[in-house]
């Protein structure tokens, strides 16, 4: 991972315009992505999944992600965050072997979550992965399911749990909180005003909109599996009318060929070198 990419990364979390993260699931969707002025890009773990024919939720074969890694940031130009979901175990050593195998193919932050796990699991896996990683410094985003698995009643109570978290996960070295399912406006200020990390909420209908948050605090809006559920609900839109033999549409609004083999070297290019902030693997 270079050096640099990773600083860049960290840096789009702390300026004053909010970071609009948009979320890949292949090479070409994260190129696509970068050419449309994205400064970062991150994986959808649920896209990610989809994608390669697994279903969300721990089922990736981590070797499958290895390698989705590598072939998009083997060309990609903005930094890459990847969603490794809670690490795949829960042997703090063994995520934090994951993540630097993760930051190792060329990723400039992770995200990890609690899922229904304990907070003190998380930051464990936090700590390990920082010690692990050591000098390659990835940003590490802490994501809490409080709102998303409902584990807390909407309001002060959840607010309260997420607050706590958040300190668990900072003082474990994660370097941002990330809260999908939160959308009221009143409960993001509280928890934003709560925490010293950048706050990142995913899209999901209901949130305000990005000026209102950048009001609030947030520090970064992640579009999840928001569009690639929008853009294969256009391609399910797109073969339904091709099998009526109505095209007309679907040719208009096409990309030129040439414009999508552009995104990427007339010849093979080599994997992103790593030289500089490699990982080398522990004793095991």
């Amino acid at each position: 991972m270079p050096s640099s990419l990773a600083a860049l990364f960290r840096d789009l979390h702390h300026r004053r315009d909010m970071l609009f993260l948009p979320n890949a699931w292949d090479a070409a969707s994260a190129h696509l992505q970068a050419r449309a002025g994205a400064q970062a890009v991150g994986t959808s773990s649920a896209a990610l999944c989809w994608a390669l024919g697994y279903q969300d939720g721990g089922t990736l074969p981590v070797g499958e992600l290895m390698a989705a890694i590598r072939r998009i940031t083997r060309t990609l130009g903005v930094p890459l965050t990847v969603d490794i979901e809670d690490g795949y175990s829960n042997s703090p050593e063994a995520v934090a072997e994951l993540a630097a195998d993760v930051v190792g193919c060329g990723a400039a932050g992770i995200n990890i979550e609690d899922g229904a796990g304990s907070s003190e699991l998380l930051a464990a896996k936090i700590k390990a992965i920082r010690t692990r990683t050591g000098a390659a410094h990835p940003f590490i985003n802490a994501r809490t399911d409080v709102y998303l698995r409902s584990l807390a009643h909407p309001g002060p109570q959840a607010v309260a749990m997420v607050a706590a978290r958040a300190h668990t996960y900072a003082q474990a070295g994660a370097d941002g909180l990330f809260v999908p399912g939160l959308v009221h406006g009143a409960e993001i200020g509280q928890i934003a005003a709560a925490t010293h990390l950048p706050l990142n909420l995913m899209l999901l209908p209901g949130l305000p909109d990005g000026t209102r948050l950048a009001l609030a605090g947030v520090s970064r809006l992640s579009a999840g599996p928001a569009m690639f559920l929008s853009a294969y609900a256009q391609l399910a839109a797109d073969t339904a009318a091709f099998l009526q033999c109505d095209t007309a549409d679907m040719l208009r609004r096409a990309l030129p060929f040439s414009s999508v083999n552009g995104l990427f070297p007339a010849q093979s290019a080599p994997l992103r070198s790593h030289t500089a902030t490699s990982i080398p693997h522990a004793t095991r």
